[in-house]
């Protein structure tokens, strides 16, 4: 039996100095996971010291942080452990982000900020991910957008969102009370 999962993907959040951590991110994490949307594989939680160094943040649960470390070259087999355990990921074969990117996250970080690196399934697309297989497609590009990214086309995306939340909306009622589709 084979396992299907959804895209897996590593988000990073940076954190300033003055940041609070109150545990709404890990509450909000808890939502979508009962609701089958994610599941949460890894989470690494790292400060940069004045001096450079990386060094672990006491958030992490039981045995998490594991593979993020070892992404970030942070583990015992470091960047050779992680491509041996992810053949994707060696030089050459990755689409998306290479420990190498996943470094430079870390890297970049400035001295006495926080990052989050959040490795999870996206469950909710298990099935679309299928069937693109199916189909015979081949992802070659995926990532969010950022605000700065969309502000050109913002509007129309408003726009669009409206439009399509009201058609969902009277399609709805139409089901509810098919009468009113044949006025």
């Amino acid at each position: 039996m084979t396992t299907e999962t959804g895209p897996i993907q590593l988000l990073t959040i940076a954190f300033g100095p003055d940041a609070t951590f109150e545990g709404r991110i890990v509450e909000e994490l808890d939502e979508l996971m009962a609701a089958g949307q994610i599941l949460v594989l890894d989470l690494l939680v790292v400060q940069k010291q004045a001096g450079g160094d990386l060094v672990s943040v006491g958030y992490q649960a039981e045995g998490m942080g594991d593979t993020v470390s070892a992404l970030l070259g942070l583990g015992p087999g470091g960047l050779r452990e992680a491509e041996a355990a992810f053949p994707s990921l060696a030089p050459g074969r990755a689409f998306g982000l290479t420990p190498d990117d996943v470094r430079e996250l870390a890297d970049e970080l400035e001295p006495g900020t926080t990052a989050g690196f959040l490795l999870f399934e996206h469950r909710w697309a298990r099935k679309l991910r299928r069937a693109v297989r199916e189909q015979g497609g081949v992802p070659v590009a995926e990532g969010f957008l950022t605000e700065e990214a969309l502000a050109p086309i913002a509007a129309e995306l408003l726009a669009t969102a409206s439009r399509l939340e009201d058609e969902a909306e009277d399609k709805a009622a139409e089901e509810a009370d098919p009468r009113k589709g044949q006025a």
